[in-house]
């Protein structure tokens, strides 16, 4: 099956409010590009430096994504274009993001990741954390970042009532989320293994890479 056809078949089935990043971490410039002439403009990377080589290379009016656990001290090298950073787990990575778009006079998108899998080696924030965050003063001054919404990634596992159950929390975070911050709507969650549970139980953006480019 070609790129397109993939794409082509994973789009027919997601409902008209749920986005599409295409997971193109690792994939060469030519599989993006087919993609690309498919239709696709939202791409997600999981490195910084590969999708800021990639940003310099391809056409301009991608939407990069950053869908990897991010290093404060890289913030700087995609804060010039990057679109959306999913995993943004700290208020330090948070202040981090809010600085550096200063430099370039941007407003940065961010979603909150929120750690909702029983394997503790997903990165994220608890509830707790989250409404501390977004509570606290020094949120209220960050003019120069976005929060659309929430990213979590369910248990790898092959148990669905698992996955669901993870999912559905999530959602529920997010609901009461709403109610602080009314303009969020973006609830990333769902990877090409599990993304129609995820559509299911709310997600609004789903990361699909292997059922697309072929895995790795």
């Amino acid at each position: 099956m070609s790129i397109a056809t993939n794409l082509n078949t994973i789009k027919a089935t997601l409902p008209k409010n749920v986005t599409l990043v295409a997971v193109s971490k690792t994939k060469p410039n030519s599989a993006i590009i087919k993609a690309y002439e498919a239709g696709q403009r939202i791409f997600g990377e999981n490195k910084i430096q590969e999708m800021s080589q990639k940003w310099e290379d391809l056409p301009k009016d991608i939407e990069w994504h950053m869908i990897g656990h991010v290093q404060t001290n890289k913030v700087k090298y995609m804060a010039p274009f990057v679109h959306l950073i999913h995993g943004v787990d700290s208020f330090k990575l948070l202040k981090e993001i809010n600085k550096q778009a200063k430099k370039h006079d941007r407003v940065i998108k961010c979603l909150l990741q929120i750690h909702i899998a029983e394997e503790t080696t997903k990165f994220g924030l608890d509830k707790n954390e989250l409404f501390e965050i977004i509570n606290s003063e020094s949120f209220k001054t960050f003019e120069n970042i976005q929060v659309e919404g929430l990213m979590g990634m369910a248990t790898f596992t092959d148990d669905q009532k698992q996955v669901r159950k993870e999912f559905s929390n999530l959602k529920t975070i997010f609901n009461s989320l709403k109610q602080e911050i009314d303009t969020i709507n973006t609830l990333s969650m769902g990877m090409s293994g599990d993304y129609k549970i995820a559509i299911e139980e709310g997600s609004t953006m789903v990361r699909i890479g292997s059922s697309i480019f072929g895995s790795r």
